[in-house]
């Protein structure tokens, strides 16, 4: 048990403090940092979040969007110095803990209601 509470404990530095709640169903803009060169950039990558696994230091969220016809997904590790911020844009009213079913659907199929109880 001992063991446990060290790891927690190295692993709790690193954890984020400003992240948002973050639920499935939500429609989030991800910020993320990217070296070109010498420089480096802040890309902003906007989905829906399917998935979200794990916790800890080694949680993760899966994000889904339709880039020129084509669903792409992304799995980012939320406490990942590569992340520099996660703005929520709306809030999704769902039933599942993982929105698979999504890949199937095209079009406005893939539309998620709006949830007006949660704050952004």
């Amino acid at each position: 048990m001992k063991g446990q509470e060290i790891i927690k404990s190295i692993e709790s530095e690193y954890l984020k403090t400003d992240l948002p709640t973050i639920h499935v169903g939500d429609t989030i803009r991800v910020g993320v940092r990217i070296r070109e060169g010498g420089k480096e950039r802040i890309q902003p990558y906007e989905g829906t979040v399917i998935a979200m696994r794990n916790g800890g230091i080694s949680e993760t969220i899966t994000v889904r969007k339709i880039f020129q016809g084509v669903g792409v997904e992304r799995v980012f590790l939320i406490h990942s110095p590569r992340i520099a911020d996660i703005t929520i844009v709306r809030r999704g009213k769902v039933r599942r803990a993982k929105l698979y079913y999504l890949r199937d659907r095209v079009g406005k199929a893939t539309r998620i209601r709006q949830r007006f109880d949660r704050s952004l």
